[in-house]
């Protein structure tokens, strides 16, 4: 599913137009994104957690010659998937 889909989605579950459904989809990832951005976690029961997590600094090797090379610390985003969502997705076949 990309964001089309989801717009089309919202869409017809919020009895909505396509243009409101997409302010409405657009709305919640920009503040999302605003709030990982300032450093909080955003907690969606049922659903789960976004957080920012500190990656610290490693060394690596780089494989075509050998060297190895310094990744500095940064910050990144990170999703725990709440029970529910876990539970839901177990149901699914293996393929």
């Amino acid at each position: 599913m990309n964001k089309r889909d989801m717009v089309t989605k919202v869409a017809e579950g919020m009895g909505v137009t396509k243009k409101e459904a997409a302010l409405a989809v657009d709305t919640v990832l920009d503040v999302l994104q605003d709030a990982m951005g300032s450093g909080e976690k955003v907690s969606l029961a049922g659903f789960g957690v976004f957080e920012v997590v500190k990656r610290n600094a490693r060394k690596c090797r780089n494989l075509q010659d050998g060297s190895t090379i310094e990744v500095p610390a940064k910050m990144a985003p990170k999703f725990r998937p709440a029970k529910a969502l876990k539970d839901r997705v177990a149901t699914l076949p293996v393929e």
